[in-house]
């Protein structure tokens, strides 16, 4: 099939979403799929433009067999909410106009969120090429708004985002959710029937994340010498409570052994640091943002990793992709996320749980697995294990590729990615 796949983030940039929509687009290819990926170009999170896409329009560029459009954007840093709903608009419009010309028509349309005006560009050229639209939802917009507290209560603003919202779900011919807790969100927050809804989640490229040793070259280009290492690695931004990851530095602060290491960008990241000066904290490393590739190793060279968020009820439908890359290099997990993703490392037995923005129970799990290695390598092979049966990139690829071929033939869609409320597909539920 013919599959256009609409994203501001994509390759060069790093997280979440561009590592999904690279994977994926990449998958089709190897399996015989006409793939355009139509994108912004590469700015974020820090908000400038490498010299060379500067003041450029549009570029058509081949990625890994992708066919890759890249659009005007205007490039604002992953801080504030004026520039970056700016920054949106600018993709919205672009992507829709530049779109149009450019890009072949597809046989579907796919546009992920958020941000939610990716998703009315997809909307808009699926209408104006008479495609079918399918909606890929991978957090709950304008709801994880209000969770951070970026805006501290519904205002216009806000409602007008739900009603964004309210017509790309109920418009659209399919909704793919990353994990069962976004498709519960929406059935609950929006009233749509659950049989719109399928399930793929994120996952690993199996042939990337894959274990390596722990005394590598980053291990000996940052200084970490045999120390025990709890790695953070992603986003520094208001969603992720990394405060408490400093409090927990600050009670370990006379503990020679042990570093914690935050490695990433985002708006947080500049009070944080400046956090840890005033504490005086020399037990904390900040590193700036690393190539995808080069992230494998940081991975390799960590004891832990470290997923967290706020503590909101907001965030326990939230699955962190960074779970399933620390399983896949057989790194067990301490983990500050309640809801859906505890349930997830529990059920894998491969890292341990501790209540969201809790330094004193983080510094207790980080203690118990520095003091027991056999247990730490015993759940890294676990994790991986697990990862490899349930959240395989190419697997979730062909699985996706079939709720496609359900939309285009304008069928139901297949029994094993369809959700059922109170019935968890494989991943999360008790049967796997």
């Amino acid at each position: 099939m013919r599959i256009l796949y609409v994203s501001q983030y994509f390759p060069p940039e790093m997280g979440a979403p561009s590592a999904r929509v690279y994977d994926m687009a990449r998958n089709w290819v190897a399996q015989g799929h006409e793939v355009t990926v139509l994108t912004a170009f590469a700015h974020h999170p820090v908000g400038v433009k490498a010299p060379e896409d500067r003041g450029v329009i549009t570029r058509r560029e081949t990625v890994d067999g992708i066919d890759v459009v890249r659009t005007y954007v205007y490039a604002a840093p992953n801080r504030g909410i004026a520039r970056r709903m700016l920054s949106y608009a600018s993709f919205m419009m672009s992507a829709t106009a530049i779109g149009f010309f450019r890009v072949r028509r597809p046989d579907v349309v796919i546009a992920t969120s958020p941000q939610l005006l990716c998703g009315v560009a997809g909307y808009l050229l699926a209408c104006l090429l008479r495609r079918p639209f399918v909606f890929e939802v991978r957090d709950l917009w304008p709801e994880s708004i209000l969770a951070t507290a970026v805006v501290q209560r519904e205002n216009a603003f806000i409602r007008a985002l739900k009603a964004v919202a309210r017509h790309l779900y109920r418009r659209c011919d399919r909704i793919v959710a990353v994990g069962e807790g976004y498709a519960t969100g929406i059935h609950a927050l929006y009233g749509i029937d659950p049989g719109k809804m399928s399930i793929i989640h994120n996952g690993i490229d199996a042939s990337l994340f894959r274990p390596g040793p722990r005394d590598n070259d980053v291990r000996r280009e940052y200084g970490w010498g045999d120390k025990f290492v709890a790695l953070y690695l992603g986003t520094h931004g208001l969603a992720h409570g990394l405060e408490s990851v400093l409090r927990a530095a600050r009670t370990m602060r006379d503990d020679p052994n042990t570093l914690f290491v935050l490695v990433g960008e985002g708006a947080e990241k500049d009070r944080l640091k400046a956090l840890a000066a005033e504490w005086g904290l020399p037990n904390v490393q900040f590193i700036d943002q690393q190539p995808r590739r080069r992230v494998v190793d940081f991975y390799a060279a960590c004891d832990v990793g470290v997923v967290c968020l706020r503590d909101a009820p907001r965030f326990q439908e939230v699955l962190p992709s960074k779970i399933f890359e620390y399983f896949g290099m057989e790194r067990p997990i301490v983990l500050g996320v309640s809801g859906e993703a505890a349930k997830l490392v529990r059920r894998a037995d491969a890292g341990v749980c501790v209540p969201p923005e809790d330094s004193d129970a983080l510094v207790a799990a980080i203690q118990q697995l520095a003091d027991a290695p056999r247990q730490l390598e015993e759940m890294g092979r676990r994790g991986r294990a697990f990862v490899l049966k349930h959240f395989n990139r190419a697997e979730l690829a062909a699985k996706y590729v079939r709720v496609l071929d359900a939309v285009i033939q304008r069928g139901e869609a297949p029994a094993e990615s369809a959700f059922t409320i109170g019935r968890p597909a494989c991943g999360n539920g008790p049967d796997g």
